[in-house]
């Protein structure tokens, strides 16, 4: 009966291991593991949002430069690029979310 549940717990761990480990790669790996995943098991046995929380953290702190990027306008005749938009030294506002 111990043998079992140290069998179980050290599969359990393993399995943690690995999906975190898989966490961290780009959004295409993962995206083709968890495909291959049968049905709601990650989020059912394994602590699927701590490990996705932790796994893709980041490293940015409250103050910290945004990261550059550039976007397309929403006309699409250009693209616009965060640090041209910061060279003028005015505050730019980053909204990320929904208004539905």
């Amino acid at each position: 009966m111990i043998a079992t549940v140290c069998v179980l717990a050290a599969l359990w761990v393993t399995c943690c291991v690995a999906l975190y480990g898989v966490m961290r790669q780009t959004p295409e790996q993962f995206g083709r593991v968890m495909a291959k995943i049968p049905g709601p098991v990650p989020f059912l046995i394994l602590p699927f949002e701590t490990l996705w929380m932790r796994a893709r953290a980041g490293t940015l702190q409250v103050g910290s430069p945004a990261p550059d990027f550039a976007l397309m306008k929403l006309d699409k005749t250009a693209p616009v690029q965060l640090s041209a938009l910061t060279a003028q030294q005015k505050p730019v506002v980053l909204v990320f979310g929904s208004y539905t």
